[in-house]
């Protein structure tokens, strides 16, 4: 019998992966002690991390992919497993078509990978030189490194400023330095670990333009990882949430908003909101499923806000304001009926995605 079904082919393959990691051991003279009190205890519960668990993920070819999730949620284990830097304790990792722990030289081949941004460059070393270094750490032939690097930095808009040193440039320009540095060698797959993070408005919208770009134009396939809601709705074609290790959905980023009804959802800026402000208002609506606070910064002008998500939101309204004005709490804004992919995360999770937002 012969089997006419063809199976799909991705750029990017997990299944059932799975890492953990050893909890810190106590130090000191204490540490010590405590130590040996625990000694007894069940080490495979207690002294064990699990960062990523029995994760399955399928990219495909040109897909611009996003991994969403908070700070501590597995994304950066995730991204260095798929490059190498992690070895697996469970499960498979393909990479363009190449095992990870088998194909080890192929798979660094096939990837440029930007984590810890700017951090992983020489600051006493131009834009340019950094590039020759790396450049020649890829075996690259002179000539053709050459035409590369002034390609890159006419690309990402440094060639009038290629020959300072990165520690004159700033956060945002050696940002684009370090993404130049992950092209190089021309790879099929890009691994961008957070690369807007820290980053003002204006370069942070560069870096998304060309990261665009980069799948639309050039055809890359690129898993971006990030906590920024607006930033995975905007650039990616599908999102998977990743919370604890766990993945929760995975879809695009209409569908996934889709999830949460119009009808049910409110949000409410608020300023400095009082202790227990969120079990006050879940006691009042006992058919919300979610009534989440996430924290704001006044400082720098971002209110604090309450997600109300479940019930009737036109019904929810009055009983909100209501409660807050009794607690004297200063109202910003409120909407209603208009879902992000945070309220998606929160309804799914329970758990703030993050608290600020993309600028």
């Amino acid at each position: 019998m012969v089997n006419n079904k063809t199976s799909e082919v991705f750029s990017i393959q997990t299944i059932n992966l799975t890492k953990r990691f050893a909890k810190k051991k106590h130090r000191g003279v204490f540490g010590f002690l405590r130590r040996n009190q625990s000694k007894n205890k069940n080490k495979e519960k207690n002294d064990v991390t699990v960062a990523l668990n029995k994760v399955n993920i399928e990219i495909r070819p040109g897909e611009l992919f996003g991994l969403l999730g908070p700070n501590g949620s597995g994304k950066t284990t995730m991204i260095k497993c798929l490059s190498t830097i992690l070895i697996p304790d469970e499960g498979t990792v393909t990479v363009n078509g190449f095992d990870a722990q088998k194909e080890t030289s192929m798979v660094r081949a096939s990837v440029g990978m930007v984590v810890g941004g700017e951090r992983s460059l020489y600051w006493k070393l131009t834009a340019r030189d950094n590039l020759r270094y790396f450049a020649s750490l890829y075996k690259m032939h002179k000539t053709h490194a050459k035409q590369r690097i002034e390609e890159l930095l006419e690309n990402f808009n440094l060639s009038d400023r290629a020959d300072e040193r990165l520690e004159d440039y700033s956060t945002g320009m050696r940002q684009k330095v370090a993404i130049a540095r992950a092209l190089l060698h021309d790879p099929p797959i890009l691994l961008l670990d957070e690369p807007t993070l820290g980053l003002d408005p204006n370069f942070a919208r560069q870096i998304r333009r060309q990261i665009k770009e980069l799948t639309e134009k050039r055809g890359k396939t690129i898993l971006l990882t990030t906590h920024y809601m607006d930033e995975a709705d905007k650039l990616c074609d599908r999102v998977a949430f990743i919370n604890n290790g766990n993945i929760v959905a995975v879809d695009t980023p209409n569908r996934l908003k889709a999830m949460v009804k119009e009808t049910e959802l409110v949000e409410v800026a608020v300023y400095s909101p009082p202790a227990g402000i969120e079990k006050h208002i879940r006691s009042l609506l006992p058919d919300a499923k979610v009534v989440k606070l996430i924290p704001g910064n006044e400082d720098e002008g971002n209110p604090s806000r309450i997600k109300i998500i479940g019930g009737t939101a036109e019904e929810n309204v009055g009983t909100i304001i209501d409660a807050l004005r009794q607690k004297n709490v200063r109202i910003g804004s409120l909407n209603v009926g208009v879902p992000t992919l945070e309220d998606v995360f929160i309804k799914l999770t329970g758990a703030k995605l993050t608290e600020g937002r993309m600028q």
